[in-house]
């Protein structure tokens, strides 16, 4: 499994130094940054916090759905979306090559050699802000669950949203499999078990 985290670049780290220069990237993402944790201390409770998006990606790559839960993330456009999709789909496969080559194969106790399990790319990323949790089928489908850094028991989370999935959407028969996902029942139950474990914070 492979874990990163992102920090925001400080004034020293860019080399602008303590200059007072507005066109300073340090200084606007310092300032913005510093807004940012202004509002949030002003508003504490109108920021939702525990599940705040899903992000579902095929196989190769294309965003198939993609639903906000709260308003503890900034608002994407579906392009924002579609950039997102494609780059973190490009990132796993990168990070799923680094993993070691050599893999002891494991015997079962008839003699035959089990399959080995397939390579695991990114699977958790983390800011000062949200979580980004991946979760891989076998087929290739990606589930992209954005949480608060809080939030616990996000593999059972996960793991329920891809029960919803399998059960309202690979069993619809008019869903065709790698096209974007337009089920009003996956939509209700996702929504309604969604509401359910933000509501138990």
């Amino acid at each position: 499994m492979y874990y990163a985290q992102v920090r925001p670049q400080s004034v020293l780290e860019t080399g602008c130094g303590e200059t007072s220069d507005a066109h300073c990237p340090a200084q606007q993402l310092n300032s913005s940054i510093q807004l940012e944790a202004d509002i949030s201390t002003q508003n504490p409770v109108e920021q939702i916090l525990g599940i705040l998006a899903l992000i579902v990606i095929n196989k190769a790559g294309g965003l198939i759905y993609n639903r906000t839960f709260g308003d503890g993330l900034n608002q994407l456009n579906t392009n924002d979306y579609l950039v997102l999709a494609g780059t973190f789909h490009g990132v796993h496969a990168i990070t799923t090559r680094l993993n070691p080559g050599h893999q002891p194969q494991q015997i079962t106790a008839g003699g035959i050699p089990s399959r080995p399990d397939p390579p695991s790319g990114l699977e958790v990323m983390e800011s000062e802000n949200f979580r980004l949790q991946c979760f891989n089928t076998l087929t290739g489908t990606k589930f992209l669950l954005f949480t608060d850094t809080l939030q616990a028991n996000v593999d059972v989370a996960m793991r329920k949203i891809y029960d919803l999935y399998a059960d309202f959407v690979t069993k619809n028969p008019f869903y065709q499999l790698e096209m974007p996902i337009r089920c009003d029942t996956f939509d209700r139950k996702l929504n309604s078990y969604i509401r359910e474990v933000n509501n138990a914070r």
